[in-house]
């Protein structure tokens, strides 16, 4: 997007709010630009709160096409709208991020390494669960819509020139993602 766009298509920030860069992934695309929440909300944990959203509004976007081998030109919006259910891989953007959302002293819990596929991206990251779990444990207890994986590398199995893009924090659609060890 050039500049002269942006200045004429401010992001609608209020005083209690901010905008923040986020990277969202559905079964066809990649999509990253900007969020407006509440000042007080975490952006990487977002979508696992009460104050999700039903479509996420991207402002300042840009989309690619991940189900072909070729890269495509990104397409630049001025602003896109995501229905919630459409998303199967969400993160802020690097290189930002959110102080991590755990005691990491915390007694009982452990990271397992994980791989998982979603749509055309393969993500190797770790899942934090109870030392005493195993993935498959962990899966058939932990019933959330979205669930978090650490120290990801994300890349894309049709297009390895758009990665790796290295996040210490993704949310990932549970019933949309395969996980693997």
């Amino acid at each position: 997007m050039d500049a002269s766009n942006q200045t004429a298509n401010p992001i609608p920030v209020g005083p209690d709010e901010k905008s923040t860069s986020v990277m969202v992934y559905t079964n066809s695309s990649l999509y990253w630009g900007e969020v407006v929440t509440k000042n007080m909300i975490r952006v990487s944990t977002w979508l696992r709160t009460n104050a999700a959203p039903d479509r996420i509004a991207l402002h300042r976007a840009r989309s690619l096409i991940t189900t072909s081998a070729q890269l495509i030109k990104p397409i630049t919006y001025t602003e896109v709208n995501l229905s919630i259910s459409q998303v199967l891989a969400f993160h802020i953007a690097p290189p930002g991020k959110d102080p991590v959302d755990f005691d990491p002293t915390e007694m009982n819990r452990k990271m397992e390494p994980v791989t998982c596929q979603v749509g055309s991206f393969l993500i190797k990251g770790k899942i934090r669960m109870a030392t005493s779990a195993d993935l498959r444990k962990y899966l058939e207890i932990a019933r959330e819509a979205y669930t978090a994986l650490y120290d990801a590398e994300i890349t894309n199995i049709l297009l390895p020139t758009i990665g790796p893009i290295q996040t210490p924090y993704v949310l990932v659609r549970q019933d949309q993602t395969v996980f693997a060890q």
